[in-house]
């Protein structure tokens, strides 16, 4: 990935001198962020570059990496509208959680990840759900994982002052080289394991559903994971527990997934698009000086829907809805 040119992509003059063209009609009529479609925001030099990303994305690596944006120019209500409409550009932001929120700033809040949602998490004997989950702390490590969306999108507008790595993992690698070294701890990970929906669709504090780790459909690849899920439903008393091989095909696929990686760090102004179907993503933990200081990390996510996305095996209806190929999925349904 590291020699590789095929992911990495640069705004050029002609795109920057379009992006200042639509902001400033669009701040003229008072325009918000949310309302920043592609009409609204046309960006018609990029719309070259928006496709060969999306073809690498899903026919190529997983992974799109475009740099160049000069973050400090624009104001924060500038930098929304714009990466907003980058991202319309690219595919159909899709809601991240049940209140509708669109776009998600990922940065250190100081909290624990035993609430998701307001809904408090608990174990089968009542006590607090102490998991060692996707993370600890909201600065600490984020394990390997994929998002509820055909892609995920992240803007970088601050770096931490240390860590906050980036780490990708091809998830077609992850199953070949488990299905050629522990062929038994492959054959558990195509079987469905149970996870909570940890309060994500509102009213679903107590709701689960079963999927296996890795799937195929039509020749397609897909892979949902992330262990935080599994680990709840594991302390769910209306539940089967995890069995030892379940979690022995688990830890695996973790320590696979650290051998295999690729690890970027992000610079203010890079845009980073990951095909949640092939890649797994993770961070290392990262340190910041006081929040809103030049190094505390900050970056602005998008969930996107594709339109050149692949077919989903039946069994993931339950989750994504719509499993055709190009259809409108992902995120998190409304009340």
């Amino acid at each position: 990935m590291a020699s590789q040119p095929s992911w990495r992509f640069s705004f050029t003059g002609e795109i920057l001198a379009d992006v200042d063209a639509a902001l400033t009609e669009f701040m003229a009529n008072d325009g918000q962020w949310q309302d920043a479609t592609v009409e609204a925001f046309p960006l018609n030099s990029f719309t070259p570059l928006a496709q060969k990303m999306a073809h690498e994305l899903e026919n190529g690596s997983g992974l799109a990496l475009l740099q160049g944006f000069p973050v400090d120019k624009y104001s924060e209500d500038q930098r929304r509208a714009i990466w907003f409409a980058i991202g319309q550009h690219m595919g159909t932001p899709v809601y991240q959680d049940f209140k509708g929120q669109m776009m998600r700033d990922i940065r250190d809040e100081q909290q624990d990840t035993d609430e998701i949602n307001g809904h408090h998490l608990a174990t089968r004997d009542g006590s607090a759900f102490q998991s060692s989950k996707a993370r600890t702390l909201a600065n600490g490590a984020l394990r390997f994982h994929t998002d509820r969306t055909d892609v995920v999108a992240l803007f970088c507008i601050g770096q931490a002052k240390k860590g906050g790595i980036s780490k990708i993992a091809a998830s077609p690698s992850l199953y070949n080289h488990i299905l050629e070294r522990r062929p038994d701890l492959h054959a558990v990970l195509c079987e469905p394991y149970f996870r909570a929906r940890l309060g994500e669709e509102k009213g679903g504090e107590n709701d689960y559903y079963a999927l296996p780790v890795f799937g195929l459909k039509d020749g397609f690849f897909t892979s949902h994971y992330s262990r935080t899920y599994i680990e709840a439903a594991d302390e769910m008393p209306q539940l089967p527990s995890i069995t030892p091989v379940q979690w022995e095909a688990l830890d695996y696929l973790n320590q696979v997934a650290e051998e295999i990686c690729f690890e970027m760090t992000f610079a203010p102004g890079d845009m980073q698009f990951i095909n949640n179907h092939i890649i797994y993503h993770a961070r290392t933990a990262f340190e910041d000086e006081a929040a809103g200081t030049a190094k505390s990390r900050c970056l602005h996510r998008l969930w996107l829907s594709m339109a050149n996305s692949r077919p989903l095996p039946d069994d993931h209806k339950i989750l994504w809805q719509q499993i055709e190929a190009g259809a409108l999925r992902g995120g998190i349904m409304q009340p």
